[in-house]
Protein backbone atom coordinates (compact mmCIF):
# COMPACT_ATOMS: atom_id res chain seq x y z
CA UNK A 1 0.00 0.00 0.00
CA UNK A 2 1.00 3.50 0.08
CA UNK A 3 2.21 5.33 3.00
CA UNK A 4 -1.25 7.25 4.16
CA UNK A 5 1.31 10.23 5.29
CA UNK A 6 2.18 10.06 1.60
CA UNK A 7 -1.09 10.25 -0.02
CA UNK A 8 -2.24 13.35 2.83
CA UNK A 9 0.76 15.18 1.09
CA UNK A 10 0.17 13.89 -2.02
CA UNK A 11 -3.46 13.55 -3.40
CA UNK A 12 -3.24 14.95 -6.73
CA UNK A 13 -0.95 12.30 -7.53
CA UNK A 14 -3.15 9.79 -5.89
CA UNK A 15 -6.22 11.15 -7.71
CA UNK A 16 -4.30 10.55 -11.07
CA UNK A 17 -3.48 7.01 -10.43
CA UNK A 18 -6.03 5.96 -9.77
CA UNK A 19 -8.34 7.52 -12.86
CA UNK A 20 -5.15 6.33 -15.11
CA UNK A 21 -6.36 2.81 -14.09
CA UNK A 22 -9.76 3.06 -14.55
CA UNK A 23 -10.65 2.56 -11.14
CA UNK A 24 -13.06 3.48 -8.77
CA UNK A 25 -11.39 4.79 -5.42
CA UNK A 26 -12.68 7.39 -3.56
CA UNK A 27 -9.44 9.48 -2.43
CA UNK A 28 -11.52 12.07 -0.80
CA UNK A 29 -13.08 9.86 1.73
CA UNK A 30 -10.36 8.25 2.55
CA UNK A 31 -8.63 11.47 4.00
CA UNK A 32 -12.15 12.53 5.15
CA UNK A 33 -12.07 9.28 7.60
CA UNK A 34 -8.50 9.77 8.19
CA UNK A 35 -9.04 13.18 9.35
CA UNK A 36 -11.72 11.60 12.03
CA UNK A 37 -9.77 8.55 12.50
CA UNK A 38 -6.71 10.96 13.87
CA UNK A 39 -9.25 13.17 15.94
CA UNK A 40 -10.70 10.16 17.57
CA UNK A 41 -7.64 8.32 17.89
CA UNK A 42 -6.48 11.23 19.99
CA UNK A 43 -9.27 11.27 22.27
CA UNK A 44 -9.46 7.51 22.93
CA UNK A 45 -5.43 8.03 23.94
CA UNK A 46 -6.10 11.25 26.48
CA UNK A 47 -8.93 9.44 27.89
CA UNK A 48 -7.27 6.12 28.21
CA UNK A 49 -3.50 8.10 29.65
CA UNK A 50 -6.31 10.18 32.32
CA UNK A 51 -7.53 6.94 33.35
CA UNK A 52 -4.22 5.80 33.83
CA UNK A 53 -3.60 8.90 35.94
CA UNK A 54 -6.33 8.54 38.15
CA UNK A 55 -5.88 5.02 38.99
CA UNK A 56 -2.85 6.12 41.29
CA UNK A 57 -5.37 8.25 42.70
CA UNK A 58 -7.75 6.64 45.77
CA UNK A 59 -10.04 9.87 46.42
CA UNK A 60 -13.89 9.29 45.59
CA UNK A 61 -13.59 11.91 42.69
CA UNK A 62 -10.64 9.80 40.91
CA UNK A 63 -13.11 6.35 41.09
CA UNK A 64 -15.97 8.62 40.04
CA UNK A 65 -14.41 10.15 37.11
CA UNK A 66 -12.76 6.97 36.17
CA UNK A 67 -16.32 5.35 36.02
CA UNK A 68 -17.81 8.26 33.34
CA UNK A 69 -13.90 7.24 31.36
CA UNK A 70 -14.44 3.81 31.54
CA UNK A 71 -18.45 4.86 29.69
CA UNK A 72 -16.96 7.16 27.43
CA UNK A 73 -14.67 4.41 25.98
CA UNK A 74 -17.23 2.08 25.55
CA UNK A 75 -18.85 4.16 23.09
CA UNK A 76 -15.77 5.66 21.66
CA UNK A 77 -13.41 2.87 20.99
CA UNK A 78 -16.44 0.56 18.80
CA UNK A 79 -16.36 4.01 17.51
CA UNK A 80 -12.97 4.06 16.58
CA UNK A 81 -12.86 0.27 15.31
CA UNK A 82 -15.30 0.66 12.74
CA UNK A 83 -14.21 4.08 11.82
CA UNK A 84 -10.92 1.94 10.96
CA UNK A 85 -12.07 -0.45 9.65
CA UNK A 86 -13.42 1.72 6.92
CA UNK A 87 -10.54 3.52 6.56
CA UNK A 88 -8.25 0.50 6.14
CA UNK A 89 -11.04 -1.25 3.47
CA UNK A 90 -10.21 1.90 1.68
CA UNK A 91 -6.69 2.15 1.97
CA UNK A 92 -6.21 -1.78 0.11
CA UNK A 93 -8.03 -0.10 -2.27
CA UNK A 94 -5.36 2.31 -3.34
CA UNK A 95 -3.01 0.92 -5.95
CA UNK A 96 0.49 2.45 -6.46
CA UNK A 97 2.15 5.04 -8.54
CA UNK A 98 2.80 4.85 -11.92
CA UNK A 99 6.15 5.08 -13.67
CA UNK A 100 6.06 8.03 -16.21
CA UNK A 101 6.83 5.66 -19.07
CA UNK A 102 3.44 3.42 -18.35
CA UNK A 103 0.90 4.26 -21.37
CA UNK A 104 -2.63 4.81 -21.08
CA UNK A 105 -4.96 2.21 -22.35
CA UNK A 106 -8.00 0.75 -22.18
CA UNK A 107 -7.23 -2.96 -21.72
CA UNK A 108 -4.41 -5.59 -23.62
CA UNK A 109 -4.95 -4.59 -26.41
CA UNK A 110 -3.39 -0.95 -25.96
CA UNK A 111 -0.19 -2.21 -24.70
CA UNK A 112 2.72 -0.82 -26.37
CA UNK A 113 5.62 -3.27 -28.06
CA UNK A 114 9.43 -2.09 -26.92
CA UNK A 115 11.10 -4.73 -29.07
CA UNK A 116 10.84 -8.27 -30.71
CA UNK A 117 12.86 -11.19 -31.16
CA UNK A 118 12.57 -13.90 -33.72
CA UNK A 119 10.18 -12.27 -36.02
CA UNK A 120 6.98 -13.66 -37.17
CA UNK A 121 7.65 -17.35 -38.44
CA UNK A 122 5.02 -18.24 -40.85
CA UNK A 123 5.17 -22.17 -41.40
CA UNK A 124 5.48 -23.68 -45.07
CA UNK A 125 2.55 -25.89 -44.13
CA UNK A 126 -0.99 -25.59 -42.70
CA UNK A 127 -0.26 -25.29 -38.88
CA UNK A 128 -2.28 -27.23 -35.86
CA UNK A 129 -3.53 -26.00 -32.86
CA UNK A 130 -1.49 -27.28 -29.58
CA UNK A 131 -4.64 -29.30 -28.86
CA UNK A 132 -4.64 -30.87 -31.80
CA UNK A 133 -0.83 -31.51 -31.82
CA UNK A 134 -1.27 -32.93 -27.81
CA UNK A 135 -4.16 -35.41 -28.73
CA UNK A 136 -3.02 -36.78 -31.65
CA UNK A 137 0.71 -37.52 -30.41
CA UNK A 138 -0.62 -38.41 -26.82
CA UNK A 139 0.40 -35.35 -25.01
CA UNK A 140 -2.63 -33.49 -23.50
CA UNK A 141 -6.24 -35.02 -22.70
CA UNK A 142 -8.59 -32.25 -21.64
CA UNK A 143 -11.41 -34.71 -22.08
CA UNK A 144 -10.35 -36.81 -19.15
CA UNK A 145 -9.31 -33.80 -16.97
CA UNK A 146 -12.64 -31.95 -17.83
CA UNK A 147 -14.15 -35.17 -16.45
CA UNK A 148 -12.71 -35.83 -13.17
CA UNK A 149 -11.76 -32.25 -12.42
CA UNK A 150 -13.72 -29.79 -14.59
CA UNK A 151 -13.51 -27.26 -17.48
CA UNK A 152 -9.79 -25.71 -17.21
CA UNK A 153 -8.06 -29.18 -15.76
CA UNK A 154 -6.26 -31.24 -17.65
CA UNK A 155 -3.42 -34.44 -17.66
CA UNK A 156 -0.20 -34.09 -19.64
CA UNK A 157 1.21 -37.78 -21.00
CA UNK A 158 4.53 -39.23 -22.23
CA UNK A 159 6.88 -36.69 -23.78
CA UNK A 160 4.75 -33.52 -22.31
CA UNK A 161 5.97 -34.56 -18.93
CA UNK A 162 9.02 -34.69 -19.55
CA UNK A 163 9.51 -31.64 -21.13
CA UNK A 164 7.60 -30.22 -18.71
CA UNK A 165 10.53 -31.38 -15.86
CA UNK A 166 12.84 -30.19 -18.87
CA UNK A 167 11.65 -26.26 -18.66
CA UNK A 168 11.69 -26.63 -14.91
CA UNK A 169 15.58 -28.00 -15.19
CA UNK A 170 16.25 -25.78 -17.61
CA UNK A 171 14.96 -22.92 -15.98
CA UNK A 172 17.13 -23.67 -12.28
CA UNK A 173 19.56 -24.27 -14.56
CA UNK A 174 20.01 -20.71 -16.06
CA UNK A 175 19.15 -18.87 -13.08
CA UNK A 176 21.15 -20.65 -10.18
CA UNK A 177 24.10 -19.75 -12.68
CA UNK A 178 22.40 -16.11 -11.80
CA UNK A 179 22.42 -16.11 -8.04
CA UNK A 180 18.86 -16.78 -7.28
CA UNK A 181 17.89 -19.39 -4.99
CA UNK A 182 15.74 -22.56 -5.39
CA UNK A 183 12.63 -22.76 -3.22
CA UNK A 184 9.93 -25.06 -3.88
CA UNK A 185 7.24 -22.59 -2.25
CA UNK A 186 4.16 -23.88 0.02
CA UNK A 187 0.70 -23.90 -2.17
CA UNK A 188 -1.72 -21.99 0.06
CA UNK A 189 -1.38 -19.25 2.11
CA UNK A 190 -2.88 -17.10 4.87
CA UNK A 191 -5.30 -14.04 4.07
CA UNK A 192 -2.45 -12.13 5.49
CA UNK A 193 -0.35 -12.97 2.44
CA UNK A 194 -2.76 -12.80 -0.07
CA UNK A 195 -3.41 -9.06 1.03
CA UNK A 196 -0.27 -8.50 1.40
CA UNK A 197 0.58 -9.53 -1.79
CA UNK A 198 -1.93 -7.57 -3.90
CA UNK A 199 -4.44 -10.25 -4.63
CA UNK A 200 -6.92 -9.16 -2.73
CA UNK A 201 -9.00 -7.11 -2.89
CA UNK A 202 -8.61 -6.52 -6.79
CA UNK A 203 -10.93 -4.30 -8.95
CA UNK A 204 -12.70 -7.47 -10.41
CA UNK A 205 -14.01 -10.09 -8.56
CA UNK A 206 -10.82 -12.30 -6.91
CA UNK A 207 -8.98 -14.41 -9.03
CA UNK A 208 -8.03 -16.79 -6.71
CA UNK A 209 -9.87 -19.53 -4.59
CA UNK A 210 -10.50 -19.66 -1.12
CA UNK A 211 -10.32 -22.88 1.25
CA UNK A 212 -14.09 -23.24 2.45
CA UNK A 213 -13.72 -22.90 6.66
CA UNK A 214 -9.99 -22.18 6.60
CA UNK A 215 -7.78 -18.70 6.73
CA UNK A 216 -6.21 -20.07 3.72
CA UNK A 217 -6.47 -19.32 0.22
CA UNK A 218 -4.92 -21.79 -3.08
CA UNK A 219 -1.99 -19.51 -4.72
CA UNK A 220 -2.17 -17.92 -7.82
CA UNK A 221 0.99 -17.58 -8.43
CA UNK A 222 4.49 -18.38 -6.38
CA UNK A 223 4.76 -14.72 -6.21
CA UNK A 224 2.05 -15.02 -3.07
CA UNK A 225 4.30 -16.90 -0.71
CA UNK A 226 7.59 -15.75 -2.27
CA UNK A 227 6.35 -12.05 -1.09
CA UNK A 228 5.52 -12.77 2.22
CA UNK A 229 8.72 -15.05 2.88
CA UNK A 230 10.27 -12.25 4.93
CA UNK A 231 7.12 -10.44 6.61
CA UNK A 232 7.67 -9.04 9.58
CA UNK A 233 11.77 -8.81 9.05
CA UNK A 234 14.22 -6.19 9.09
CA UNK A 235 16.99 -7.66 6.73
CA UNK A 236 20.37 -5.92 6.69
CA UNK A 237 21.41 -3.89 3.99
CA UNK A 238 24.61 -5.78 2.88
CA UNK A 239 22.02 -8.91 2.19
CA UNK A 240 20.40 -7.18 -0.80
CA UNK A 241 19.21 -7.64 -2.96
CA UNK A 242 17.82 -11.32 -2.59
CA UNK A 243 17.03 -13.70 -5.44
CA UNK A 244 14.73 -16.45 -5.42
CA UNK A 245 13.09 -18.75 -8.05
CA UNK A 246 10.52 -20.38 -6.57
CA UNK A 247 8.80 -23.36 -7.92
CA UNK A 248 4.54 -23.99 -7.25
CA UNK A 249 1.74 -24.95 -8.83
CA UNK A 250 -0.44 -22.50 -9.50
CA UNK A 251 -4.66 -22.13 -9.47
CA UNK A 252 -6.58 -19.42 -10.49
CA UNK A 253 -10.67 -18.77 -11.27
CA UNK A 254 -9.87 -16.71 -14.46
CA UNK A 255 -12.68 -14.73 -13.83
CA UNK A 256 -14.12 -12.43 -16.49
CA UNK A 257 -11.76 -14.59 -18.67
CA UNK A 258 -14.52 -16.99 -20.20
CA UNK A 259 -14.02 -17.19 -23.93
CA UNK A 260 -10.33 -16.15 -24.61
CA UNK A 261 -7.99 -18.71 -25.94
CA UNK A 262 -10.23 -21.27 -24.25
CA UNK A 263 -9.23 -23.63 -26.62
CA UNK A 264 -6.52 -26.75 -25.05
CA UNK A 265 -4.56 -25.79 -21.99
CA UNK A 266 -3.57 -22.24 -23.16
CA UNK A 267 -5.85 -20.62 -20.27
CA UNK A 268 -6.35 -22.80 -17.29
CA UNK A 269 -7.55 -22.97 -13.77
CA UNK A 270 -4.24 -25.08 -12.57
CA UNK A 271 -0.86 -25.34 -14.19
CA UNK A 272 2.84 -25.04 -12.81
CA UNK A 273 5.37 -22.19 -12.89
CA UNK A 274 8.91 -20.96 -12.48
CA UNK A 275 8.41 -17.23 -10.32
CA UNK A 276 11.40 -15.21 -10.21
CA UNK A 277 11.29 -12.65 -7.07
CA UNK A 278 13.61 -10.23 -5.61
CA UNK A 279 13.89 -7.92 -2.42
CA UNK A 280 16.14 -4.91 -3.12
CA UNK A 281 17.09 -1.51 -1.99
CA UNK A 282 14.77 1.73 -3.21
CA UNK A 283 17.53 3.04 -5.79
CA UNK A 284 17.83 -0.46 -6.63
CA UNK A 285 14.83 -1.97 -8.13
CA UNK A 286 14.43 0.26 -11.41
CA UNK A 287 17.82 -1.80 -12.99
CA UNK A 288 16.34 -4.68 -11.22
CA UNK A 289 13.39 -4.64 -13.17
CA UNK A 290 15.38 -4.51 -16.17
CA UNK A 291 17.51 -7.44 -15.03
CA UNK A 292 14.63 -9.47 -14.53
CA UNK A 293 13.07 -8.79 -17.91
CA UNK A 294 16.66 -9.27 -19.44
CA UNK A 295 16.38 -12.81 -17.93
CA UNK A 296 12.66 -13.67 -19.39
CA UNK A 297 13.96 -12.96 -22.12
CA UNK A 298 17.64 -15.00 -22.14
CA UNK A 299 15.72 -18.23 -21.11
CA UNK A 300 12.83 -17.74 -23.91
CA UNK A 301 15.64 -16.88 -26.75
CA UNK A 302 17.30 -19.95 -25.09
CA UNK A 303 14.31 -21.80 -26.04
CA UNK A 304 14.21 -19.68 -29.24
CA UNK A 305 10.83 -18.81 -29.05
CA UNK A 306 9.60 -15.93 -31.04
CA UNK A 307 8.28 -13.25 -28.67
CA UNK A 308 7.98 -9.12 -28.18
CA UNK A 309 8.62 -6.98 -25.15
CA UNK A 310 5.23 -4.67 -24.54
CA UNK A 311 5.28 -1.91 -21.85
CA UNK A 312 1.42 -2.80 -20.02
CA UNK A 313 -0.78 0.34 -20.02
CA UNK A 314 -2.60 1.37 -17.11
CA UNK A 315 -5.90 -0.16 -18.14
CA UNK A 316 -4.18 -3.68 -17.84
CA UNK A 317 -2.11 -3.49 -14.94
CA UNK A 318 -1.77 -4.96 -11.54
CA UNK A 319 -2.74 -2.52 -8.61
CA UNK A 320 0.84 -3.03 -6.61
CA UNK A 321 3.15 -2.75 -10.01
CA UNK A 322 4.34 0.56 -10.69
CA UNK A 323 5.66 -0.99 -13.89
CA UNK A 324 4.93 -4.25 -15.58
CA UNK A 325 6.55 -5.44 -18.75
CA UNK A 326 5.12 -8.75 -20.52
CA UNK A 327 6.80 -11.27 -22.96
CA UNK A 328 4.08 -12.42 -25.71
CA UNK A 329 5.22 -15.03 -27.93
CA UNK A 330 4.08 -15.90 -31.53
CA UNK A 331 2.30 -18.54 -32.11
CA UNK A 332 2.11 -19.43 -36.00
CA UNK A 333 -1.43 -21.05 -35.74
CA UNK A 334 -2.98 -17.54 -34.79
CA UNK A 335 -0.68 -15.37 -36.15
CA UNK A 336 -0.80 -13.37 -33.14
CA UNK A 337 1.09 -12.60 -30.18
CA UNK A 338 -0.17 -13.82 -26.86
CA UNK A 339 1.45 -13.60 -22.97
CA UNK A 340 4.02 -15.84 -21.82
CA UNK A 341 5.50 -13.92 -18.87
CA UNK A 342 5.02 -10.55 -16.80
CA UNK A 343 7.73 -8.83 -14.84
CA UNK A 344 6.74 -6.27 -12.38
CA UNK A 345 8.58 -3.18 -9.97
CA UNK A 346 6.24 -3.45 -6.91
CA UNK A 347 8.06 -0.79 -5.14
CA UNK A 348 7.49 -0.76 -1.45
CA UNK A 349 3.51 -1.12 -1.81
CA UNK A 350 4.12 -5.16 -1.21
CA UNK A 351 6.65 -4.42 1.63
CA UNK A 352 4.44 -1.60 3.79
CA UNK A 353 1.68 -4.35 3.76
CA UNK A 354 3.76 -6.83 5.24
CA UNK A 355 6.42 -4.74 7.32
CA UNK A 356 9.36 -5.61 5.23
CA UNK A 357 12.16 -3.35 5.91
CA UNK A 358 15.85 -3.15 5.77
CA UNK A 359 18.25 -1.22 8.42
CA UNK A 360 20.50 1.51 7.12
CA UNK A 361 23.81 2.34 8.15
CA UNK A 362 22.91 4.90 10.37
CA UNK A 363 20.82 2.59 12.16
CA UNK A 364 17.25 3.59 11.03
CA UNK A 365 14.91 1.71 8.94
CA UNK A 366 12.93 2.05 5.50
CA UNK A 367 10.90 -0.47 3.59
CA UNK A 368 12.61 -2.92 0.99
CA UNK A 369 11.01 -2.65 -2.52
CA UNK A 370 9.80 -6.06 -4.21
CA UNK A 371 9.77 -7.15 -7.77
CA UNK A 372 8.58 -10.55 -9.39
CA UNK A 373 9.08 -11.82 -12.67
CA UNK A 374 7.28 -15.42 -14.87
CA UNK A 375 11.05 -17.53 -15.69
CA UNK A 376 9.11 -19.96 -17.07
CA UNK A 377 4.95 -20.48 -17.46
CA UNK A 378 5.11 -24.13 -18.34
CA UNK A 379 1.83 -24.43 -19.95
CA UNK A 380 2.16 -21.55 -21.82
CA UNK A 381 5.45 -22.50 -23.01
CA UNK A 382 4.68 -25.82 -23.84
CA UNK A 383 1.75 -24.41 -26.07
CA UNK A 384 4.47 -22.26 -27.67
CA UNK A 385 6.69 -25.56 -28.15
CA UNK A 386 4.09 -27.30 -30.30
CA UNK A 387 3.00 -24.59 -32.20
CA UNK A 388 6.44 -23.46 -33.25
CA UNK A 389 8.32 -26.64 -33.60
CA UNK A 390 5.66 -28.73 -35.22
CA UNK A 391 6.34 -30.39 -38.62
CA UNK A 392 4.18 -31.45 -41.39
CA UNK A 393 4.08 -34.74 -40.33
CA UNK A 394 2.50 -33.83 -37.31
CA UNK A 395 6.03 -34.47 -34.92
CA UNK A 396 7.38 -31.97 -32.86
CA UNK A 397 10.84 -30.90 -32.42
CA UNK A 398 12.64 -30.64 -29.17
CA UNK A 399 14.03 -27.64 -28.66
CA UNK A 400 18.10 -27.92 -28.24
CA UNK A 401 18.48 -26.83 -25.17
CA UNK A 402 15.77 -28.95 -23.54
CA UNK A 403 16.98 -32.59 -25.26
CA UNK A 404 19.59 -33.71 -22.46
CA UNK A 405 17.01 -33.92 -20.24
CA UNK A 406 14.10 -34.73 -22.65
CA UNK A 407 16.40 -37.75 -24.22
CA UNK A 408 15.58 -37.24 -27.75
CA UNK A 409 15.16 -34.57 -30.95
CA UNK A 410 11.76 -35.48 -31.87
CA UNK A 411 8.29 -36.30 -30.86
CA UNK A 412 6.13 -38.36 -32.87
CA UNK A 413 2.75 -40.06 -33.01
Amino acid sequence: MLSIDFIRENPEKVKESVRRRGLNVDVDRLLELDNERRKLIQEVENLRSERNEISKQRTEEGKQRGRKIKEELKILEPQLKELEKDWEDIMLQVPNLLHPDTPDGKDETENVELRAFGGKPVLDFEPRGHEELGKALDLIDVGKGAEVSGSGFYYLKNEAVLLEFALVQYGLKVLQKEGFVPVVTPEVVRKEAAEGAGFIPRREEPDIYKVEGEDLYLIATAEMPLTAYHMNETLQKDELPKNYVGFSSCFRKEAGAYGKHKKGIFRVHEFDKLEMYKFTLPEQSEKAHQELVALEEKIYQGLNIPYRVVNICTGDMSAPALVKYDLEYWTPVDKTYREITSCSNCTDFQARRLAMKYRKEDGSTDFLHTLNGTAIAIGRTLVAILENYQQEDGSVVVPKVLREFVGKDVIGP
